[in-house]
């Protein structure tokens, strides 16, 4: 096939990286080289093990998992079993996989395939703190100039925090890795709080979900169903904010979103506004472009596009 877009996942599952993890393995365009965990959600050797037990769903024992960073860089690890649960995935039936964890550190993987293939030809989608990432160019700075993008869930200007009143969560768990990520001169695609809430988990988008006939289908709508409680109690919203698919989604229908290069820039030395983006959305500040910051999605064309792709697993 042509126009296939090699990609790294990094990841720490959570029900809403589950989500983006299926939708990737459904979607032919895209060829997964890896998938690395990181400390995130819940610690790494959940996070490790939830990935292998979505490839395992999707029938993806051919995909290769890689666990990563079991701290943030310099922080305490805070994780967030009380949207997740103490899986990371609960709400549905988990096992133990038979997908083998990789030896490979995700690190190492990360630069090994950057160096290893041609230059500007792997994408990273990131949907977690961002510490494996950061490590990764730490080790070898020249992997920047190799890589065609970085694509993340991450951050948030006009909706403020989800997990403190500035903070998005990826970003407040390491915002000395995401600040590493966005000066590294990579080109970056930044999906905050902004889009992602417009994507909330309505009853009769879960019901299509359910009725997809297939395991993965039926497992994630369970996982779905306990992760949205959390967010209708908070938000008083019909459903959760799907936030990791925008970012996959965004590589095989970028028409479904809008918004603009802007400079970002995160909070690290204030405990108040820990992990706080700065978005320069009206460009104000001076300060150089380094994000296309994506603000608005076409919410109905984003939830046809993600059922269709997963009753692919069924066919």
């Amino acid at each position: 096939m042509t126009n296939v877009t090699q990609i790294i996942i990094d990841t720490d599952p959570g029900q809403d990286d589950a989500a983006a993890i299926m939708l990737a393995l459904a979607s032919p365009e895209l060829d997964i080289l890896g998938i690395t965990t990181v400390a995130g959600n819940v610690p790494v050797e959940l996070t490790a093990r939830n990935a292998r037990i979505v490839c395992e769903l999707c029938g993806r024992k051919d995909i290769k998992v890689f666990a990563g960073a079991d701290r943030p860089l310099c922080r305490q690890l805070f994780t967030a079993e009380y949207i997740h649960g103490k899986t990371g995935l609960d709400g549905a039936e988990l096992f133990m996989p038979s997908l083998p964890l990789q030896e490979k550190h995700a690190t190492d993987f990360i630069v090994d395939t950057l160096m290893g293939n041609p230059m500007h030809t792997v994408t990273i989608c990131t949907l977690a703190p961002l510490t494996n990432v950061a490590m990764a160019l730490q080790a070898r700075p020249s992997i920047a100039g190799r890589i065609r993008q970085i694509v993340m869930m991450g951050g948030g200007f006009s909706e403020g925090g989800n997990v403190t009143p500035a903070a998005e969560f990826n970003m407040f768990v390491d915002p000395e890795a995401a600040e590493i990520v966005l000066h590294a001169g990579v080109p970056i695609t930044m999906m905050p709080l902004d889009v992602t809430h417009q994507l909330l988990t309505t009853s009769e988008r879960l019901d299509r979900i359910a009725a997809i006939g297939h395991p993965a289908g039926r497992a994630l709508a369970g996982m779905l169903r306990f992760f949205e409680r959390y967010d209708i109690a908070k938000y008083g919203s019909e459903g959760a904010p799907l936030h990791d698919p925008s970012v996959i989604a965004w590589l095989l229908k970028p028409e479904l979103f809008s918004g603009r290069h802007c400079n970002v820039e995160v909070e690290t030395r204030s405990e108040l506004t820990r992990g706080m983006t700065v978005v320069d959305w009206w460009r104000v500040s001076g300060r150089p472009h380094n994000a296309y910051v994506v603000r608005s999605v076409d919410t109905r064309g984003f939830f046809d596009l993600f059922t269709e792709r997963l009753a692919r697993l069924a066919a």
